[in-house]
């Protein structure tokens, strides 16, 4: 199951990844058709490398926040459930031992 959560994770950043090369791609041929100064084109990249960023960490906290969703419908237990549980085991294994160890 976490296998299928992680293969769509790279799927989605793969695909990020592919639309960054061609928006890249795209601005510079815009650049050079239209013609800009070599400061209006880099600023112009800046500002779409700016906006890619912003989209990249918009899309992974969705991707987060979907897989968080998904295990807990799906009943799966995360890492910080399980060590929060251990912790509660070794409080109680402790008390259990203090209270055998004044009983005898």
């Amino acid at each position: 199951m976490l296998n299928i959560i992680k293969k769509a994770m790279l799927t989605g950043i793969g695909l990020s990844l592919i639309a960054k090369d061609e928006v890249e791609e795209l601005a510079k041929e815009l650049i050079n058709k239209s013609k800009m100064t070599e400061k209006e084109g880099s600023k112009f990249i800046e500002e779409l490398q700016k906006k890619y960023d912003e989209t990249q960490e918009r899309l992974e906290e969705r991707v987060q926040q979907t897989a968080k969703e998904f295990l807990k419908k799906a009943d799966v237990v995360t890492g910080d459930e399980l060590r929060g549980l251990k912790k509660e085991i070794r409080e109680l294994k402790k008390a259990i031992s203090k209270e055998t160890d004044s009983s005898e």
